[in-house]
């Protein structure tokens, strides 16, 4: 079975050699392909990576100009990954490469993505913590319940990775997304070593690059075929509770003769009652849209059968006359 390894580097020169290593000694009897994306490195990475390219076949790197980041990486691994199954890892040598046929082994119970889990790990408070509550916000948001989805450690089935569309930082969401759709998540602890070479290439911002990306996801996996349930569901709770208030007015008006020029709550609950309208109004548009894009589109396998069928059938009798 050949299994690719899809590795993002960036600045990483120190470890690169060891990680090879380490990789060939643990695949077993499985052929492998390394794919290297050097996302932009200021380093020697690069031309250590081209070095153990001339001397194995086996390994490829792809060269970014810049630094476009890890979903754009894994993106351009993916599509240039042949193997049957794909790992990605990180190249900073705390994934451990000794944990690959564990995730084979999870792999063969039925599983299309195995993600790992870094149930002890090697990393300052000030990037655990905020970790942490990722994980608890993400796994809430998607009810799906991973304990890390931040963990780099992952094996994929080839369909799997051939359907994700990256950008931005949704390499964090990638269980979410083959969640929906259809795909089986399961989840391993690994080993996660301390950082021996180089220094960690993230920081607070790709929390908020993050938090962004996952109402994008949420769309996406959730609410792309059906914007009017999560616009529309907006709008009848801004226009019910503007109604509300309009309605508590009006009966301090009529029956106890209380002003209304002087009350904030008045333009409060005009405010609220006209942006109920627009949501809902932005949630149909939305689905005309939706509608019009997908006219013709995505039929059902079955029913397209039968109409294959149907003409051979056709066929099968304009021969015979």
């Amino acid at each position: 079975m050949l299994l690719s390894f899809v590795i993002p580097t960036l600045n990483e020169e120190d470890s690169i050699r060891i990680l090879v290593d380490e990789i060939i000694a643990n695949v077993g009897d499985n052929t492998y392909e390394i794919i290297f994306i050097d996302d932009g490195s200021r380093d020697k990475s690069f031309e250590i990576m081209n070095e153990l390219a001339m001397a194995n076949p086996a390994i490829r790197i792809i060269r970014f100009r810049r630094n476009f980041g890890k979903a754009a990486a894994l993106q351009q691994g993916f599509n240039y990954a042949q193997g049957e199954i794909v790992f990605t890892m990180d190249a900073d040598l705390q994934d451990n490469p000794i944990e690959i046929q564990r995730f084979l082994v999870k792999l063969d119970e039925g599983y299309d993505l195995v993600s790992g889990w870094k149930k002890k790990r090697h990393d300052p408070l000030h990037k655990t913590l905020p970790s942490k509550l990722f994980n608890y916000v993400t796994a809430r948001t998607f009810d799906l319940k991973l304990k890390d989805y931040n963990c780099g450690f992952k094996a994929y089935r080839k369909p799997l990775v051939k359907e994700l569309n990256l950008y931005g930082e949704m390499h964090r969401y990638i269980p979410a997304l083959a969640n929906s759709l259809g795909y089986r998540v399961g989840e391993i602890d690994v080993e996660h070593r301390a950082r021996k070479y180089g220094k960690s290439k993230y920081g607070w911002e790709r929390y908020l690059r993050g938090f962004f990306d996952l109402m994008t996801v949420k769309m996406v996996t959730q609410y792309v075929k059906s914007p009017l349930y999560l616009f529309g569901r907006i709008g009848l709770v801004s226009a019910m509770a503007g109604l509300f208030l309009s309605l508590y007015l009006a009966v301090l008006k009529i029956f106890y003769g209380y002003p209304l020029s002087n009350r904030p709550l008045l333009f409060l609950g005009m405010l609220l009652i006209i942006t109920g309208l627009q949501f809902i109004s932005l949630g149909l548009i939305s689905e005309l849209i939706v509608n019009r894009i997908n006219t013709g589109r995505n039929l059902p396998l079955s029913i397209e059968r039968y109409v294959n069928i149907a003409l051979e059938h056709k066929n099968e009798e304009q021969d015979r006359e």
